[in-house]
């Protein structure tokens, strides 16, 4: 096997494989107590001989999960004095404007591990105040004697002049060896203090037991002689090597759920769609995503947790919105008889009723399993049977008697709070981006996500739903996608009428340098890299930007071209749904985003003629959809098995390896010349 992507889920560790420019999949349980136990089973499975392997690329949600469980290092922080409780303090907006019981995210560094330092330096790079080794010294000593395993430091404008950051980082790394030091102007060279400080924060928090984990990881594939390239999945769309990965563990929070969104990117270029969204559901959460024009958007402003009890990271993030609501997703009733779906999950294990490991909790699988839209017997090919009683027994115990419901009624409710929960994720990518979307297509994708999204694209009036190819084991298909991708950004900040073509040229110069640089280090050639710039402009009073993209140095000089204006205007407006074109443009920063190129790692079987395989006879059966007094015989049709030019007619379920895709009555899926399902929803929907 040449080429492996693997993603560890939180449920779920699915493999693809490029052998021979054929594809193999694989999906198991997750190990949680030792992810790599859960790698190795499923390289076993497909036959992998190791050390054949050219790129092992790898995706995990172990970095976003350390956060969310708060199961992160004994951190502490460094700042400049006066500067203590700007992580504590955050921003002075109140995003639940009228809830009494809101409180803002509990920082991951309390104040008693925060510690100042006297040197200073202005906006300008100036130094107010120097660095005294001693001192640095001292508080090295202290950190010990806490018994912190990592630190962030984070100094005022560091991001201007990294010089007193670089020399805490080598006096704490004498003073401390062992300690994991995360420095904010490795991670991005932006202002915004809090911001800054959150992210550097994030890196140290999650640093130690990510890095335990690649090692672990590369250890397990050295001692069977792997020789080739470990890339792992970044938040941004690109990969990036195992040894940047160890530093920078906050760049993959995102990684599984993104690069199933850059697969679905080019599912929309192959079959002509301008807009879609990405929908990935998996065992643990939902996640939704805008594609245009084969892209996802990138957004430097995201929040581990949400907006407004998330923990910022100021890095470029595929713009993902995640909700707690995944086939894991544990079900369960309020004092006042409420129901409610997540965000707590059920996990690997023990994972929901249905799968026999004493999970006691009713999920949502279990409720698919009550309704009939799922198949016991096919469950993993077969290869993990699923049992019916133990789900009812579950939802009757902990939802149907207490709310004095049938065991279907109760199945069905649960199945229908969960689609509300993740329309809400589909609408606010779609129309909180000033996008209708009636006039977009869900490209759906996950263990889960071809279960619901016909329900979901019902409910806010979506026509089209596209099932890719391997929908089970889409993020890790992407991964074979993604390219190697690094980001650079500079703070430059002016009035884009006045800018200084001399400091302009030289921060063009400075960021090409630091990219070279990394290019270098990576082993990669200028020749075999794309350089973009891009700058980051508002509107004269605004507080945010939009990042625009820059043919070079002579977009900036002159008051900025007339291509660039326009095209920030048009941003703007399809953003915020106005643009000002006689507003004076503002300049904040300047960025640099290296991507290999002949390296987007597509694949020629993505386009390919599909060939139908392992026909197997239809079968019927009756399902749930909306009334539990009055079952709708379905047909079960074996995806492998259709043709392209198939046409299934809705009430149907659609059965794979790993997945299944419910049918409505009226919906039409016709398998394309690639083997996709393309879906249209009935008009009445």
């Amino acid at each position: 096997m040449q080429r492996v992507g693997i993603d560890i889920g939180g449920t779920f560790t699915d493999l693809v494989g490029l052998r021979d420019g054929a594809i193999v999949i694989d999906k198991t349980s997750t190990t949680p107590h030792d992810p790599t136990e859960g790698v190795a089973i499923v390289l076993a499975d497909v036959g992998t001989d190791i050390p054949a392997i050219s790129d092992f690329l790898h995706g995990t949600t172990i970095a976003i999960n350390t956060v969310l469980e708060r199961k992160g290092a004994n951190t502490a922080l460094i700042t400049t004095k006066g500067f203590r409780d700007v992580y504590t303090m955050g921003r002075n907006n109140r995003p639940e404007a009228f809830n009494l019981e809101f409180r803002r995210p509990r920082p991951l560094v309390p104040r008693s591990l925060t510690w100042e330092v006297s040197a200073r330096m202005m906006a300008s790079g100036d130094i107010v105040a120097p660095l005294i080794d001693a001192e640095i010294e001292a508080i090295g000593g202290e950190l010990l004697a806490a018994g912190v395993s990592s630190v962030a430091v984070c100094l005022l404008h560091s991001y201007a002049d990294p010089g007193h950051e670089q020399r805490i980082g080598k006096v704490l790394g004498r003073v401390c060896p062992g300690l994991f030091i995360s420095l904010s102007h490795d991670i991005l060279r932006e202002y915004r203090e809090y911001e800054r400080t959150s992210t550097a924060a994030l890196n140290a928090y999650v640093g130690p037991r990510v890095r335990t984990y690649l090692d672990r990881l590369e250890g397990f594939l050295t001692e069977r002689d792997f020789g080739g390239s470990i890339q792992i999945m970044r938040s941004n769309g690109g990969t990036m090597s195992l040894g940047q990965a160890r530093l920078q563990p906050v760049t993959m929070m995102e990684s599984g759920p993104v690069a199933g969104m850059i697969a679905a990117g080019r599912i929309a270029d192959i079959l002509g769609i301008e807009q879609c969204i990405g929908f990935d559901m998996g065992g643990t959460t939902a996640k939704a995503s805008l594609i245009t024009d084969g892209a996802p958007e990138v957004r430097e402003d995201y929040y581990i947790g949400g907006y407004s009890r998330g923990q910022p990271m100021q890095i470029p993030v595929v713009d993902i919105v995640e909700v707690g609501a995944g086939g894991g997703s544990i079900a369960w009733t309020d004092t006042r008889g409420g129901l409610h779906v997540g965000p707590e999950s059920a996990g690997a294990d023990p994972g929901p009723a249905c799968y026999g490991k004493g999970g006691e909790a009713p999920v949502v699988t279990d409720a698919d399993l009550v309704l009939a839209r799922l198949n016991a017997s096919r469950f993993l090919s077969g290869r993990m049977g699923l049992d019916p009683t133990l789900s009812a027994a579950a939802i009757k115990g902990k939802i149907a008697d207490p709310l004095g419901l049938s065991v279907s009624d109760a199945a069905l409710g649960i199945a229908k709070i969960a689609d509300a929960s993740m329309s809400l994720a589909v609408r606010t990518v779609s129309v909180e981006r000033g996008c209708d979307p009636r006039d977009t297509t869900i490209i759906a994708f996950g263990g889960a996500g071809p279960l619901h999204a016909v329900a979901i694209a019902r409910e806010i009036f979506i026509p089209r739903v596209i099932i890719p190819r391997y929908p089970g084991n889409f993020s890790a298909l992407g991964m074979l996608l993604a390219p190697w991708r690094q980001d650079f950004v500079r703070t430059f900040v002016g009035d884009l009428a006045r800018i200084d073509e001399a400091a302009a040229r030289a921060a063009f110069d400075e960021l090409r340098s630091v990219g070279n640089a990394r290019l270098s280090e990576e082993g990669l050639s200028e020749a075999d890299t794309e350089f973009q710039f891009a700058a980051d402009l508002r509107y004269r009073g605004q507080e945010h930007t939009i990042a625009v993209p820059l043919g070079g140095v002579g977009d900036l000089i002159g008051g900025g071209s007339e291509s660039l204006r326009q095209t920030f205007d048009r941003l703007h407006d399809r953003r915020y749904g106005h643009a000002a074109p006689d507003e004076s443009i503002q300049i904040v920063n300047l960025r640099l985003i290296l991507r290999a190129i002949g390296g987007d790692r597509s694949a020629e079987w993505l386009s390919a003629p599909y060939e139908a395989e392992d026909v197997q006879p239809d079968q019927t059966r009756d399902v749930i959809f909306d009334d539990p007094a009055a079952p709708v015989t379905s047909r079960i049709v074996w995806r492998p098995g259709l043709a392209p030019g198939a046409v299934i007619e809705g009430p149907a379920v659609i059965e794979e390896p790993n997945s299944t895709t419910l049918l409505y009555p009226g919906d039409v899926a016709t398998v394309t010349d690639h083997g996709h399902l393309d879906i249209a929803i009935a008009g009445e929907a």
